[in-house]
């Protein structure tokens, strides 16, 4: 069975300049449909109408962090299921067993190579729907 296809992305950060770094590397180099979120309560607000195929979720922002926001997604019956990538600069293995253990398919480390984003964020899609 093929994988479905990736095409929409919810990206959720709150630093403006890394919103538009990964917004202009997945739109551009990956051909992603991509909606930005600058908080964990605008990815709940939003989510359901835009409708994801892969939820990027930074860890460390204000208010509601990202584990705190992977937690009410799962609460969403339309978007239980979303995968879900955490991205950030957090990057020691306990850090990502424990996102892994939260849910997440993978984690993408912080800073990311622009070039490399889409590449990295597909294959990990791939390796999630050909395991």
């Amino acid at each position: 069975m093929a994988a479905p296809t990736l095409s929409k992305i919810l990206y959720v950060e709150d630093e403006p300049d890394i919103q538009a770094v990964a917004q202009l590397a997945l739109e551009a180099v990956g051909g992603f449909t991509v909606k930005i979120c600058s908080s964990g309560q605008e990815a709940l607000a939003n989510v359901e109408a835009f409708a994801p195929d892969l939820i990027l979720l930074d860890v460390m922002m204000p208010g509601m962090d990202g584990p705190t926001t992977l937690q009410a997604l799962r609460q969403l019956p339309a978007i239980a299921e979303t995968p879900v990538c955490f991205m950030t600069a957090k990057v020691q293995p306990q850090e990502i067993a424990q996102y892994r253990a939260l849910g997440a398919l993978d984690v993408i480390p912080k800073p990311f190579d622009p070039m490399a984003l889409s590449s990295q964020v597909t294959a990990i899609w791939d390796r999630h729907h050909n395991a």
